[in-house]
């Protein structure tokens, strides 16, 4: 069954490999990040398949909205370094990965949901990287939805399941709230072999999955000034 996927995070990694995989496949995709010459290659092959989504998140609603009225999968991909300030001094890197990936995963939900509302079977995945998974500011203290990506995201379970809509949560183990027992082992994945294991997996519609990378920048690579 053809679905309407909206990826954030796309220009790059496995924001790009989880568009290309979703093209391939036979989806309508719309995706959101920098300018990309690989989702430029991605547009001229499947042509009106491709949504690209310029500008700031919170106008993509209404564009989506505009173009296909409803959607079905938002597939966050809060890694990556799509959404940070440019000219950001090495020493801030991590902070504003955090914090501007918590940022883009608040508006990219609030502009998807009535959106999703209206979708067949909605779902959200939500992939966070290590990066992204660190507590803001004190990290002694309790891990709330402020601090905290991961946790903002389960704190919206039950609205999301108020309308209908599927979470699941991809993020490395959490040493204060762990999702399970298992040792989870750093695995060598790429882009590519990640995107595909996801998707795999989006039918299952799980709460929670465990993804450690042994080579992070392999999915989500840092600005090269870095």
């Amino acid at each position: 069954m053809t679905r309407r996927f909206w990826v954030t995070g796309a220009s790059h990694g496995l924001g790009l490999a989880l568009v290309e995989q979703l093209l391939a496949q036979g989806h309508t995709v719309a995706a959101s990040g920098r300018d990309s010459q690989e989702l430029d290659r991605l547009g001229e092959l499947h042509g009106a398949r491709l949504q690209r989504l310029f500008g700031p998140l919170q106008d993509a609603g209404q564009r989506l909205q505009a173009a296909w009225g409803a959607l079905d999968c938002l597939l966050v991909n809060a890694g990556s370094c799509d959404y940070l300030p440019d000219n950001m001094a090495n020493a801030d890197l991590f902070e504003q990965i955090v914090s501007s990936n918590l940022q883009a995963t608040h508006q990219s939900l609030n502009a998807a949901l009535p959106l999703l509302a209206k979708g067949q079977r909605p779902q959200v995945m939500a992939i966070i990287s290590r990066y992204s998974a660190l507590q803001l500011f004190e990290p002694n203290q309790p891990l709330n939805g402020g601090n905290s990506l991961p946790t903002w995201l389960k704190e919206q379970r039950n609205v999301l399941h108020t309308l209908g809509i599927d979470l699941t949560v991809v993020a490395p183990q959490s040493l204060k709230a762990p999702v399970t027992s298992v040792q989870a082992i750093p695995e060598p994945w790429t882009a590519q072999s990640a995107a595909q294991e996801l998707l795999a997996r989006l039918e299952e519609r799980q709460a929670d999955l465990v993804l450690e990378v042994l080579n992070p920048s392999e999915l989500w690579p840092l600005p090269k000034n870095s």
